[in-house]
């Protein structure tokens, strides 16, 4: 091969002409750090030290620690490879062609890169690839001759980048372990087997952000607050990695704390505002928190920042639940207020987190709109639901942020489904002659219902306390509300005082104070909350015995 003609296109060499010129014009430098002449120096003790343009190529090139290959023509028959070339992958005749001669390179994809450097006169790169001796190199090919030459060729010159390349593959282990750390992190802290309420069915789906992505703070629960009525909560932390996990899992105990309180919704966020600040003050939050009661129908939420709820209702047909909508957790200064929205027997209603309906390509407003046309057509069970609406929006094993979403129906029972879930109701006029009227009341209902004797006695003698505790400290209105769901037995007596009882003990001598202690100690459970309109309710649970 004339190496005596490609060398001056060889890599450098204008970098070497453009040394000889400064040369010709300037004083020798011959201080550290200097660039040596391009011509023939002698120095003072020994002879002659060769200028680089009259060094012959082959002996450069066999010198160059880098792996040097020079192919030439359309098949890129070799024409060189250089001793550390040789040294890697063995010896190589040449003149045959790359693809019999150089299978290392075409393992490597190696070959249409050379075609495209031949075609373009342009060189090419191919960074970091692990070659068949174990070892990791990067690939730049370099035409060596002008377009349209018969005899064009490329220059293949391989940089050994292994140390480099382990150095990367530690870090990305690194990284993936954190990752994987704080998807564990989150996955344990949200909850491992949603509560199924008797009124409602739920289904969740939580979606880490991808591979390249670190994870979100994304959250969910469900909470069964006794009385027949179920919180839902979902939330969203701002940041990524296990800080932002760890605060979410902070968030979520204290609404299950607070929840317990059975306290109105924008209350419960008035609470979580205050120790969303405390946890960490860079770091906020948003948040819906809904509480569902079948005896009324509907759902009263707050947000905190957090997107609408979607409901779907009986007929097909979607809405967004209004304002009342307050800043993100966090942010302090703010008195959040609740709204309610309908949700009857045969409605859906999904709970969801920016990353299902935020693109970085589309306003925001798209994406909740194009979530509505899909709940519109997602029918059937919950988990369905979800599928559906995770599918719709794109959302694959490597998108760029969490996904949490949260799809409960109130179905709307019928035939011998519909004889297991019963309401019955009576207001509570007059004074002391309501408690037998109840007793009666009561008494009747839950022999309609066919109860088991038992049971028939301890939920008249549940009324019974309930409504004379109701009579004795308590305003009217009254109402006496007996529930039956698949599992349990409701009774719930309300009036206008807000003053909520408790369980205490009761001397020998004392006349009253027996009452919520009978109550606690007959049912599976009870409880108490101050009602919207201003008064209390109490009720106490008793489970339905498995036939």
């Amino acid at each position: 091969m004339n190496f005596t003609r490609w060398s001056a296109r060889l890599p450098g060499t204008q970098r070497r002409a453009a040394a000889r010129t400064e040369s010709a014009v300037s004083p020798d430098r011959r201080g550290d750090g200097s660039v040596p002449a391009a011509r023939a120096e002698r120095s003072a003790d020994g002879p002659p030290v060769p200028a680089v343009d009259v060094l012959p190529a082959r002996d450069v090139l066999d010198r160059v620690p880098a792996l040097v290959a020079l192919v030439h023509g359309p098949d890129h028959r070799i024409g060189y490879v250089n001793d550390a070339y040789t040294t890697a992958f063995g010896t190589r005749p040449t003149g045959v062609p790359a693809r019999d001669a150089l299978p290392e390179l075409a393992e490597l994809g190696l070959l249409p890169l050379l075609d495209q450097v031949l075609r373009s006169g342009r060189s090419r790169t191919l960074k970091s690839r692990k070659a068949v001796d174990g070892r990791s190199y990067t690939f730049t090919c370099t035409p060596v001759a002008e377009d349209g030459d018969r005899d064009a060729g490329v220059l293949v010159f391989a940089t050994d980048v292994t140390d480099h390349a382990e150095a990367a593959e530690r870090l990305r282990a690194s990284e993936r372990r954190q990752r994987e750390t704080a998807v564990t992190l989150q996955r344990s802290l949200l909850p491992q087997e949603l509560e199924q309420p008797d009124d409602l069915r739920i289904a969740a789906t939580y979606q880490p952000g991808g591979t390249e992505a670190a994870v979100g703070g994304d959250w969910y629960d469900v909470i069964t607050l006794g009385g027949g009525r179920t919180a839902l909560v979902i939330g969203d932390v701002m940041g990524r990695g296990v800080r932002a996990a760890a605060v979410m899992g902070q968030l979520r105990t204290a609404v299950r704390a607070y929840a317990r309180l059975d306290l109105p919704p924008h209350e419960v966020l008035q609470l979580l505002d205050g120790l969303a600040a405390e946890i960490d003050a860079n770091q906020i939050a948003t948040c819906v928190y809904a509480i569902h009661d079948p005896n009324e129908g509907r759902l009263v939420y707050a947000s905190a920042g957090h997107l609408p709820i979607l409901v779907r209702d009986e007929n097909g047909v979607v809405s967004r639940a209004d304002e009342p909508t307050g800043p993100p957790l966090g942010t302090g200064g703010w008195m959040h207020s609740s709204g309610c929205v309908a949700l009857g027997p045969g409605a859906t209603a999904v709970l969801y987190t920016d990353g299902l309906v935020e693109r970085r390509d589309a306003d925001l407003d798209e994406g909740i709109a194009a979530l509505e046309g899909a709940l519109a057509g997602a029918t059937g069970i919950p988990q369905v639901v979800c599928d559906r609406l995770v599918r719709s929006a794109g959302v694959t094993a490597d998108h760029d942020d969490d996904v949490a979403v949260l799809v409960l129906q109130h179905p709307a029972r019928t035939g011998p489904d519909g004889d297991l879930f019963r309401n019955a109701a009576l207001e509570l006029l007059g004074g002391v002659e309501a408690a037998p009227r109840a007793r009666a009341f009561a008494s009747g209902v839950l022999t309609s219902w066919r109860f088991p004797a038992e049971l028939h006695d301890l939920g008249v003698l549940a009324t019974s306390e309930l409504v004379a505790n109701s009579l004795q400290h308590g305003i009217p209105p009254m109402r006496l509300r007996l529930r039956r769901t698949d599992r349990r037995l409701i009774i719930e007596v309300t009036d206008g005082d807000d003053h909520l009882p408790r369980r205490r003990r009761a001397e020998p001598g004392d006349e009253s104070g027996r009452g919520i202690a009978i109550v606690a100690t007959i049912a599976s459970s009870w409880g108490c909350r101050r009602t919207p309109g201003g008064g209390k309710a109490v009720w106490c649970e008793f489970v339905l015995p498995k036939e």
